[in-house]
């Protein structure tokens, strides 16, 4: 229970400062994107803030012993670069480039009731569905 109160107040400030950067705003992404005409830097302004706390937190949990709110640290081990990732990056990179929208955001702007948001954050989770189906098959042919 503990666990899930951290997790939703920390959802709560990450959807809090989406909304308050403008990340929410299609048009603030595609105007990142739009280097050649009319570019807006927020979302390295955003990204930068979101990296100084993150790199800061990091080596806060680097002096613990053990996590606040979990039994063990979880931290990535694999550090190569395969088929999956590279094109799932790309496929991410390419979607979020053409709606605007990255997932978290695209959620934040959903609970805030921003209509057009919907059909895109139906397509996403239809795509995760079929995704998995898909995953699925495959690895049961292995």
């Amino acid at each position: 229970m503990k666990n899930s109160i951290v997790a939703f107040i920390c959802g709560l400030l990450f959807a809090a400062g989406l909304g308050i950067s403008g990340m929410t705003k299609p048009e603030r992404v595609q105007g990142f994107l739009d280097i050649f005409g009319r570019w807006d830097p927020s979302l390295v302004f955003t990204m930068g803030g979101a990296v100084i706390m993150y790199g800061l937190l990091y080596q806060l949990s680097r002096t613990l012993t053990k996590p606040m709110f979990a039994e063990t640290f979880s931290v990535p081990t694999r550090r190569d670069l395969d088929i999956r990732l590279l094109s799932g990056s790309a496929i991410f990179g390419f979607g979020w480039g053409l709606s605007g929208y990255c997932p978290a955001p695209a959620l934040v702007a959903a609970g805030g009731g921003m209509t057009p948001v919907f059909v895109f954050v139906g397509s996403m989770l239809a795509g995760m569905w079929l995704f998995s189906v898909v995953d699925k098959l495959v690895l049961a042919r292995r």
